[in-house]
């Protein structure tokens, strides 16, 4: 029996389209018309070719704007997917207390990221600020303004804060999924706390993991308006990662190629490492 295809619900699709290719596809483009090009301004550009990538390439300025922003990502995956964990198994899984830590959990992520960095601002501050106040008050040496260290330390802690909420929920997300039998079979053969988190809940929670680790590394690979907000990049260059080099390159200096090609540059890399992540984790579980 032939059938009659009805392809007329793509023209209810078709908004959505011209929308994306207004606010997605055009600037993109403008990008990578800037990246190759030159200009003094009054809208006059001579043609650059791949200098501008070159350039990029060869800049220590970039590579070592990557390796923090590597390092930066990598610490927050070592501390924020753990944690989640533990924090999600150890939320209740019935009663008046879930909605209270439902709830509890998704307050930081509700907060704009200008007004997360503004509160941590004022909350290491050593004059008036709790954090800063209460650790210069037990001895120790603590200003984020001027130690390079401190300075690292306050923006992990202000991430971790804001979002180890997102790993909590997707993980607990997983293990509500759990039925009680799984459970009820571990308890009747004696299986220990390690086996059962083992053996049960972690292949459970195998795929909201890799949402998890995708959607942080991601997100805390972009990261800037929060150290933007709190350090400016500093003390020096201490915490000008990626995003905030970029930012200074095209808005400060004015070096529009430059930008556009180090952007270019910068969505590549992004794009590459979370296929990497993507196939490593896909091809794990598929093993499995």
């Amino acid at each position: 029996m032939d059938r009659t295809w009805n392809n007329k619900a793509w023209f209810m699709v078709l908004p959505v389209l011209l929308l994306v290719a207004f606010s997605a596809v055009i600037p993109l483009m403008t990008v990578v018309n800037y990246s190759v090009q030159d200009t003094f301004g009054n809208n006059v550009f001579f043609w650059a070719g791949s200098e501008w990538f070159e350039e990029i390439l060869h800049s220590d300025r970039f590579w070592e704007a990557m390796g923090r922003n590597l390092v930066f990502s990598a610490v927050i995956l070592v501390i924020e997917i753990p944690l989640g964990i533990f924090i999600a198994l150890n939320m209740p899984k019935k009663g008046w207390g879930v909605p209270v830590c439902l709830v509890l959990m998704a307050l930081p992520l509700l907060i704009p990221w200008n007004v997360v960095g503004t509160i941590w601002q004022v909350f290491g501050r050593v004059d008036i600020g709790l954090l800063g106040y209460s650790l210069r008050s037990l001895g120790f040496d603590y200003n984020y303004v001027n130690d390079p260290f401190d300075a690292w330390v306050t923006v992990i802690v202000m991430d971790v804060w804001h979002w180890t909420s997102l790993v909590v929920l997707l993980c607990y997300a997983g293990l509500v999924s759990i039925p009680d039998a799984y459970y009820q079979a571990a308890k009747i053969d004696g299986a220990s706390r390690w086996a059962i988190f083992r053996y049960i809940q972690l292949p459970k929670m195998n795929r909201v993991l890799l949402i998890a680790v995708l959607l942080r590394f991601m997100d805390s690979f972009m990261i800037y308006t929060e150290p933007f907000v709190v350090t400016g990049g500093g003390p020096g260059n201490t915490t000008t990662f990626l995003s905030i080099d970029l930012v200074k390159l095209a808005i400060g200096e004015f070096n529009l190629g430059e930008a556009a090609a180090m952007s270019i540059v910068y969505f590549l890399i992004i794009m590459l490492l979370s296929w990497v992540f993507y196939t490593v984790m896909t091809a794990y579980d598929a093993e499995r």
